[in-house]
């Protein structure tokens, strides 16, 4: 359990492959991105904008990844807000690995009081033009898209829903996005996203399973360019600033629905910047 005994914040992907270093950052421009004029909000996306969101709130936020280097900055980030927290390190692909962490933040942090599941992947967008049909597509792209969108949340569950279900309280909140609303063709550039509609079945199923014994499920649909020190940079965002959304706002809705009522939960909430059509 954690010194002062706070509630648990549990950020599955607290990092973002468009943070200054990140894969997806290097893809698109070829080199680390200076981020020191960035305010701190955005510096790690949407997991490193919910890791403070929460920490602010006073719950001791774990943060996982797959290398705790990647979490660093983070981290100490949490710690000069006067936030707590720690670093898990994560491999969504390995059951091993998502067993090892759990007994890691049970016995280190305490059982969450929630969990948010917010873990992406770039697999797809090194793929060139006219290769969009499926036949193109590697089995192992196939099969990491499979792990981070479905395999993973489903074992990711299995950890944490037990305890809350015994509780009587806790929230699993899914950090998805449009292509999870229907199967779309991957564009030129796009990561092979459409496993992610069976993410949002996942919580669809979870709600009706685990709502009457207290637990709060929920499928966010974030629909629309996130900012952070990549996508800022993209040609498309400074040009259309109106179309990027901010990752503060996007986890002040995270803990508005983590802080619900009971007698009137939200279970899955859309989120499109006012400047575009909402996607369906």
């Amino acid at each position: 359990m954690n010194a002062n005994k706070k509630p648990v914040a549990v950020i599955i992907g607290a990092t973002s492959k468009w943070q200054s270093d990140g894969r997806n950052t290097k893809l698109a421009h070829g080199r680390t991105i200076d981020d020191s004029d960035l305010p701190v909000g955005i510096r790690w996306g949407i997991g490193g904008a919910l890791t403070q969101k929460f920490a602010s709130e006073g719950y001791f936020v774990v943060m996982t990844t797959r290398s705790a280097g990647n979490a660093s900055a983070l981290e100490a980030a949490v710690k000069e807000q006067g936030g707590e927290g720690m670093i898990v390190e994560l491999d969504l692909s390995s059951e091993a690995s998502i067993s090892n962490a759990f007994s890691r933040i049970r016995s280190e942090a305490g059982d969450p009081e929630v969990l948010i599941y917010n873990a992406g992947y770039l697999e797809g967008r090194d793929l060139p033009p006219d290769k969009e049909l499926l036949e193109y597509i590697p089995v192992e792209m196939f099969d990491t898209a499979h792990h981070i969108a479905s395999r993973g949340p489903f074992l990711v569950a299995k950890e944490v829903l037990p305890a809350m279900r015994q509780r009587g309280s806790g929230s699993f909140l899914f950090s998805n996005n449009a292509s999870s609303l229907r199967g779309r063709k991957r564009l030129t550039g796009q990561s092979l996203y459409y496993p992610r509609v069976m993410m949002r079945t996942l919580a669809q199923v979870l709600t009706e399973e685990y709502s009457e014994h207290g637990v709060h499920v929920a499928n966010v649909v974030i629909d629309g360019l996130i900012d952070s020190p990549g996508t800022r940079a993209l040609e498309r965002a400074q040009k259309n600033p109106e179309l990027v959304m901010n990752p503060v706002k996007i986890a002040e809705a995270f803990y508005y629905l983590h802080t619900q009522d009971r007698s009137c939960w939200t279970h899955e909430l859309q989120l499109t910047p006012y400047s575009t059509k909402p996607s369906y």
